[in-house]
């Protein structure tokens, strides 16, 4: 045994678990008496017993009752796929590409040993807003991606929809105002709805929310709060450039306005500029997601109080509707940072996102459509002669997720608009076969007389 200053019980563990990985022991082999192994070694049989009782807990060995302790064969344990999971999926949603690289997807796979190696103190109830080691893990990720901020201001949340609905539920009374684009992510639609809050849509141009119509909008509304989606726009894709976000700022800074970020691609996005809450630090709720980056089934995000705001409001109000995000998915987040997963896995994210959008362009060449090359999706335009609803209608058995422009549109009718997403399980053959199908659906318009 190694002098490492463990217990001794552990060292006898860990000797156990060396000869099993060096071969000296084998699946299958039957381990000395306790008591035998006691007596050669010259310590008490509670010590060795206690040893034994670590290695079936660590799962190296397995005990039987009048048999005696053996080496489990673990090659034997290894759970295999449930092909009923591969069912559940949302294809309304825009969810990243998936990882179909069979080392990425075991590195991915490794994490989860140290998940398990910690499960029992994980299935606790723990803080409201993860714990001091998470959050200084995830403030140094967004550090390493350009954004900088101190853990102290930090939250973990349940993701995006669990901050969004506990910051409107602070900042708002029902039947307040909120600004948002005119065209904007249905979420937030649905909880403005649900605390009972008026969304109204603010114009905007090619680099975003025009900031002279904000601020008349502002003067006219007396708004309690401006919601925006700055980087890789769901659904237009647009990222607003640096000048624009520093215009926005001035706005809400004149105004004394907050401003809800919902930063969801920050992560995918690989030159996005500095925040709009960065310029205005006492006004600003910023909001990265990790679901278009690591994963929608982590259920994670990352939000960043305002500075001088107490943390305990937002935390009483994320703990009446959420109670926590998970420790379990936390942890994995957590370990996927620190071991470089979640790097691998955001520059997988990002070249696959990129690869999807050259075949849209190729195979949609004569389409109207706003794209960017790290997006999740494609806003297409239709034809004259052409609707949203001939349009899905032929391709409703197709793979390919298609959402149409009234689900986004905050302000004036809905445009013949609709999302293209080229993500989430569709495999890249499948997607180039839905995108042909689309294009005929959009062109060769006798199919429906």
């Amino acid at each position: 045994m190694s002098d490492s200053g463990k217990p001794l019980y552990v060292e006898i563990a860990e000797a156990i678990k060396r000869d099993i990985e060096s071969g000296v022991l084998s699946a299958g082999d039957r381990l000395p008496p306790q008591r035998s192994v006691a007596k050669d070694i010259g310590l008490d049989f509670t010590t060795i017993s206690r040893g034994y009782s670590e290695a079936v807990k660590q799962g190296y060995i397995e005990t039987f009752v009048g048999r005696g302790s053996f080496v489990r064969a673990r090659e034997n344990t290894a759970e295999k796929a449930d092909p009923r999971r591969a069912l559940e999926e949302d294809p309304k949603m825009n969810m990243p590409p998936e990882p179909d690289d069979p080392d990425l997807v075991a590195r991915m796979e490794e994490g989860l040993k140290h998940v398990a190696a910690n499960l029992v103190p994980l299935l606790r109830y723990q803080s409201v807003i993860g714990s001091a080691q998470d959050r200084e893990v995830a403030a140094g990720w967004m550090r390493a991606n350009g954004i900088n901020v101190s853990a102290d201001r930090l939250a973990i949340t349940p993701g995006a929809h669990a901050s969004l609905l506990s910051i409107l539920t602070l900042l708002c009374k029902p039947g307040a105002t909120v600004l948002c684009e005119s065209v904007t992510y249905p979420g937030v639609r649905a909880i403005a709805s649900q605390l009972g809050l008026e969304l109204i849509g603010v114009i905007s141009d090619d680099s975003g929310i025009l900031p002279d119509a904000l601020e008349a909008a502002i003067r006219q509304h007396e708004p309690s709060a401006v919601y925006l989606n700055p980087t890789l726009q769901n659904p237009t894709t647009l990222t607003l450039p640096k000048s624009r976000r520093e215009e926005i700022a001035a706005v809400l800074s004149k105004h004394a306005t907050p401003l809800v970020e919902d930063d969801a691609c920050r992560f995918v996005s690989s030159d996005a500029p500095q925040p709009i809450s960065h310029l205005i630090p006492d006004l600003g709720w910023y909001i990265a997601g990790l679901s278009k980056c690591l994963g929608a089934g982590l259920r994670l995000a990352l939000t960043v109080v305002p500075a001088g705001l107490a943390k305990n409001h937002f935390t009483r109000a994320l703990h009446a509707s959420n109670v926590m995000a998970s420790p379990v998915t936390t942890a994995l987040m957590s370990r996927w940072i620190e071991d470089g997963t979640a790097t691998v896995i955001q520059s997988f994210v990002r070249k696959e996102a990129a690869r999807r959008q050259a075949l849209a362009v190729e195979t949609l060449r004569d389409q109207d459509f706003r794209a960017s090359a790290e997006a999740f999706n494609i806003w297409l335009t239709l034809p004259e002669g052409s609707s949203q609803a001939d349009v899905m209608g032929h391709m409703a058995n197709r793979q390919i997720g298609i959402m149409p422009s009234n689900a986004f549109t905050v302000s004036g009718p809905p445009s013949e608009t609709v999302r293209v997403c080229l993500g989430g399980p569709i495999s890249f053959s499948q997607l180039g076969e839905d995108l042909e199908a689309l294009n005929y659906a959009i062109t060769q318009q006798d199919w429906v007389s």
